[in-house]
C-alpha cells in the first residue's frame, strides 16, 4: 500500500508541472518521512552519492565537446563531407542527414544536440531543394536518435553507472545496433527520395571540390575515432576521453577552421553547465528512488512475478521491448534508466540476458521516445528550430522510426548483436 501511495504521489506531482527531479524527490521524502522517519537524516547523503561520481564527470564533458563542435565550424565539416562522398550514389540531403548523425553521434553522444546542431542546418537547406517540411524534420528526429546508441553514448555512461558494467563494453555494445539504425534508415529515405523525386540532378564531378571537402572534415572526423579506440582499447577512462575530446573541440576551432570565439566558449559552458546540473538533479533523487524500491523489494518482487509467468526469453524481451516504448513516451532517458534497470536487470540476468545486452535494449527502446509525444525532447528541440506542431513532425519521422523498432526487436532476440563485438575485443560479459 505504501508503495502505490509514492507511486501515486509520484505521478500527481509530474502531473501537475512538478519538474521531474522534485517530483521524484518530494513523494519519495513524503513516503520516508511517513512510514521511516529516522532515515530521512540520510536523504541529503544518498543525493549527494547520487550525482557525485567520477564517472558521471564524461556526461558534461561529452555536451561541452557537442557544443563546441557546432559553434566552431566542426559540423558544417562533416556535412560538407557527407554531400560528397554520396553524390556518387546522387544522395540527396536526406541521406545527408543520416551519415551526418552517424557521425555526429560519435562525438556528442546526445541525441537532442544532434537535433539542433544539424537541425538548425539542415531543415532549411533540405526545404529549398524540394523535401516538405514534414519529412526535412521528420528524417532529422529519427536519424538523431542513433547520437545515444552510436558509441560515446551519454545514456550509456548513466546505465553503466548503475549496472556497473563497463563503460568501454557498453560503448561496444552500442555500436552494432547504432549502425544497423543507420543502414536501414538510410536505405529507406534513399527509396522514398528516388520514388518521390528529392534527389538532386546529377551534376559534374569536381575533383577539387571533393578533394578539398574530404581534407577539410579529416579534423572533424578524427575526433570520433580517437575516443572510441581510446575507450574501447583502455587507453584511457570515458571521462578521460571526454577531456580529451574537448580539448581537441577547441584547438580544431580556433587555430584550424578558425571559427571559434572566446564568447562561444562561454556560451557553450553555460548551455552544458544547465543541461547537465538538470540531469545531475535528477539522477541524486533517483537515487533516493531507488533506495526505497530496495527497502521495499521492490525488485525481488517484480522478479518473481516475471518468473511465475513461465514464459520464454524471447517472450519476456518482447514484453520488456514493449514496457520500454510506453515508458520512453513519457519519461526521459536518463530517469528511465535510473528508475528500471535497479528492478528490471535482475529479472532480465535471470532469463540469461547480459547486462551489456539488456542495457543497449533498453538504450535503443527508449532513443524512440525522444521521437514520439508528448515528452519526445527531440520533437521539442525540432519545433524549436522549425516552428512546426509536434503531431506533425512525429508523423513525419514516423516511417523511419519503424527502422528503429525492428532493430530493436532484433537485438532482443539475437544478443550477438550487442555482445560480438564487445567480446571480440576481450570484454566479460
Amino acid at each position: 500500500m505504501a508503495m502505490i501511495i509514492l507511486l501515486v504521489l509520484l505521478i500527481i506531482f509530474a502531473a501537475v508541472g512538478v519538474p521531474l527531479a522534485f517530483a521524484i524527490g518530494a513523494s519519495c521524502v513524503t513516503y520516508i518521512s511517513t512510514n521511516a522517519p529516522n532515515f530521512m537524516s540520510m536523504v541529503p547523503q544518498r543525493v549527494w552519492n547520487g550525482a557525485y561520481s567520477e564517472l558521471m564527470i564524461a556526461m558534461p564533458l561529452f555536451m561541452l565537446a557537442g557544443e563546441l563542435m557546432n559553434t566552431g565550424g566542426i559540423t558544417k565539416r562533416i556535412i560538407n563531407f557527407c554531400l560528397q562522398i554520396l553524390r556518387p550514389i546522387r544522395g540527396g540531403l536526406g541521406e545527408v542527414n543520416i551519415v551526418a548523425s552517424m557521425i555526429f553521434g560519435g562525438i556528442s553522444g546526445s541525441s537532442v544536440a544532434d537535433t539542433s546542431a544539424l537541425g538548425s542546418i539542415l531543415i532549411p537547406a533540405m526545404e529549398e531543394q524540394g523535401y516538405p517540411p514534414a519529412a526535412s524534420a521528420g528524417i532529422t528526429v529519427a536519424s538523431s536518435t542513433m547520437g545515444m546508441i552510436i558509441p560515446p553514448s551519454t545514456p550509456m555512461i548513466v546505465y553503466s553507472m548503475i549496472s556497473g558494467a563497463s563503460v568501454g563494453a557498453l560503448f561496444m555494445a552500442g555500436a552494432v545496433p547504432g549502425i544497423l539504425i543507420g543502414l536501414t534508415q538510410l536505405i529507406l529515405v534513399f527509396v522514398i527520395s528516388r520514388r518521390k523525386g528529392w534527389h538532386p540532378a546529377h551534376t559534374k564531378f569536381d575533383v577539387k571540390e571533393c578533394v578539398m571537402a574530404i581534407l577539410s572534415g579529416i579534423p572533424a572526423l578524427l575526433m570520433p575515432l580517437f575516443i572510441i579506440v581510446c575507450v574501447s582499447f583502455g587507453v584511457c577512462t570515458a571521462s578521460e576521453s571526454a577531456g580529451v575530446a574537448v580539448l581537441y573541440a577547441i584547438l580544431v576551432g580556433f587555430f584550424i577552421y578558425k571559427e571559434l570565439t572566446w564568447r562561444d566558449i562561454w556560451e557553450a559552458l553555460k548551455k552544458t553547465l544547465i543541461s547537465s546540473s538538470s540531469i545531475m538533479l535528477i539522477i541524486g533523487f533517483t537515487t533516493i528512488f531507488t533506495w526505497v524500491l530496495t527497502m521495499q523489494k521492490v525488485p525481488q518482487t517484480v522478479a518473481m512475478f516475471f518468473m511465475d509467468l513461465n514464459m520464454p526469453a524471447w517472450g519476456i524481451a518482447l514484453m520488456f521491448d514493449v514496457l520500454i516504448l510506453m515508458i520512453g513516451t513519457f519519461i526521459d532517458v536518463s530517469p528511465a534508466i535510473l528508475l528500471l534497470t535497479p528492478i528490471m536487470l535482475p529479472v532480465m540476468q535471470n532469463y540469461g540476458f547480459s547486462p551489456l545486452q539488456f542495457g543497449a535494449m533498453m538504450i535503443t527502446g527508449l532513443a524512440i521516445g525522444l521521437v514520439t509525444p508528448p515528452v519526445g525532447m527531440c520533437l521539442n528541440a525540432c519545433n524549436k528550430i522549425n516552428r512546426m506542431p509536434v503531431v506533425a513532425i512525429f508523423k513525419g519521422a514516423l516511417p523511419f522510426i519503424i527502422c528503429n523498432i525492428i532493430v530493436l526487436i532484433a537485438i532482443s532476440l539475437w544478443g550477438p548483436l550487442t555482445t560480438w563485438l564487445p567480446l571480440m575485443l576481450g570484454y566479460s560479459l
